[in-house]
Formats: structure tokens, C-alpha cells, sequence
């Protein structure tokens, strides 16, 4: 699975799916588990504004994954 595959998902069952393909071991870097987050955050915005039966629920996720993303604090080198 990959982003460009996600970037074209139009309902929130697409989403949910594709996204799970394409979620990183919880062991990997703080890097990559934001990237993931913030990127599927935008999935889920997108998704909410295509999917209106399932609006609401599409906000929800992309809300959620996007805390999920900012509170992963990187190190400045």
C-alpha cells in the first residue's frame, strides 16, 4: 500500500483501510510515527468533505490522528 493509494480514497471505509495498511511499527522512529499522523489526519479532513454520510466520524479521525501527530515531540539536532 502506499500514500498515493490514500491520497485517493474517497469514503471513510477506504480510509480506515488503507490507513491501517499503511500504519508504522509503534517502535519506529518519532519521525516516521508523525509523518503517519499528520498525513492521515489530511486523509481523514479530505475523506470528511467526500464521505458526507460519514462527515461527523471523518472529523473525528482526522482530529484524533492530528493530536496524535503533534504530540509526538521530536529532537532538534
Amino acid at each position: 500500500m502506499t500514500w498515493s493509494r490514500a491520497e485517493q480514497v474517497k469514503t471513510l471505509s477506504e480510509a480506515h483501510d488503507v490507513l491501517s495498511k499503511l500504519l508504522p511499527n509503534p517502535k519506529s522512529k518519532p519521525e516516521v510515527l508523525k509523518d503517519y499522523y499528520l498525513r492521515s489526519a489530511a486523509i481523514y479532513a479530505r475523506v470528511a468533505e467526500t464521505d458526507r454520510s460519514h462527515h461527523h466520524e471523518a472529523i473525528y479521525w482526522a482530529n484524533r490522528e492530528r493530536e496524535k501527530g503533534e504530540a509526538i515531540k521530536l529532537r532538534k539536532s
